[in-house]
């Protein structure tokens, strides 16, 4: 299922409720919101490797991610690493200051700047950003609201013409069963573009298939 308000492309992942924490952690940290199934398997080789071989390189396809790029809920970092060789500065924004701090270690000396604070409330002026990203963090959000008032910062954070990416999983029972002891809030496909069109994005595209993949625009002036 693909909803767009330009031009859809096919993508196709599988849901990370499919996937187990085989093998060493890399860069594994307390992650707070998450459960200890997830804070094994966001370290993994395995899920880095889902992300930069599926994931990432479909969302991005096209995309002009610029100079700037924030990155909301990075975790330990495994789209992190991928994001960093295409721009030329990725501020990476995480709730948890040990995950955070994790973050600074493993990418000193590097384009990336790992910074502490809440993205419901960015610590940022307005057009200070070419692209923001979330990968596989807005289900992790309590509330609509509190997602939307991440959307919104992303928006306000945006220069015009700027992109927002990001992919999410979709509700199943089996996830259901993976957040067991920690926040389990997917989004629904089609309000999601309601609410995207709402906070004043444009050339909004989903794609739905074993998850959610999204891409839309901050306009810019005429």
């Amino acid at each position: 299922m693909a909803a767009s308000t330009g031009a859809a492309v096919g993508w196709i992942a599988t849901q990370h409720g499919g996937l187990r924490a085989r093998g060493p952690a890399v860069g594994r940290v307390a992650l707070g919101a998450v459960n200890k199934w997830h804070a094994e398997l966001l370290g993994t080789p395995e899920w880095a490797a889902f992300l930069h071989e599926q994931v990432l390189p479909v969302v991005t396809h096209g995309v002009d991610l610029g100079d700037d790029l924030l990155e909301i809920g990075p975790g330990p970092g495994a789209a992190t690493e991928w994001l960093r060789h295409r721009v030329k500065r990725l501020v990476a924004l995480e709730l948890e200051p040990a995950a955070a701090a994790a973050l600074a270690a493993r990418f000193a000396g590097t384009n990336v700047e790992a910074v502490t604070g809440d993205a419901t409330a960015l610590p940022y002026p307005a057009e200070s950003f070419d692209t923001v990203g979330m990968f596989t963090m807005l289900h992790h959000v309590p509330t609509r609201a509190l997602q939307d008032a991440i959307l919104a910062g992303a928006l306000r954070a945006l220069r015009p013409g700027g992109t927002l990416v990001g992919s999410d999983s979709l509700a199943s029972d089996r996830l259901h069963r993976h957040h067991e002891g920690d926040t389990y809030n997917p989004v629904e496909p089609a309000a999601f573009l309601t609410r995207l069109q709402t906070i004043g994005f444009g050339e909004i595209t989903l794609t739905v298939n074993d998850r959610l993949l999204f891409r839309a625009r901050k306009p810019a002036p005429e």
